[in-house]
């Protein structure tokens, strides 16, 4: 079965092997924001070209595959509840 699966799919399945994929604690919440990110997929109207760095273009690579999300529709999302005052600082 490993060999039918894409890269992605295979450091999904290594991650779940190791015991770093964890069930989230609010379906419901997760649930509503992928729904979110889906519909301002297909309500979009202007085009934005934006240069970060290489360090932030990999942290958000990164973050989209453990949301399982496009990482352009991450970036949007963020933008989008930062201008709307959505965005909670969370510390570490």
């Amino acid at each position: 079965m490993n060999d039918e699966l894409n890269p992605e799919e295979r450091k999904i399945l290594a991650k779940f092997e190791r015991g770093e994929v964890r069930r989230v604690s609010d379906i419901g919440r997760e649930t509503a924001i992928a729904r979110d990110a889906a519909r301002a997929t297909f309500t979009k109207t202007r085009r934005v070209n934006l240069r970060v760095t290489e360090r932030d273009f990999a942290l958000a690579h990164a973050r989209a595959l453990e949301e399982g999300l496009p990482y352009q529709t991450l970036l949007s999302s963020v933008i989008h509840k930062y201008l709307t005052g959505r965005l909670i600082e969370r510390s570490r």
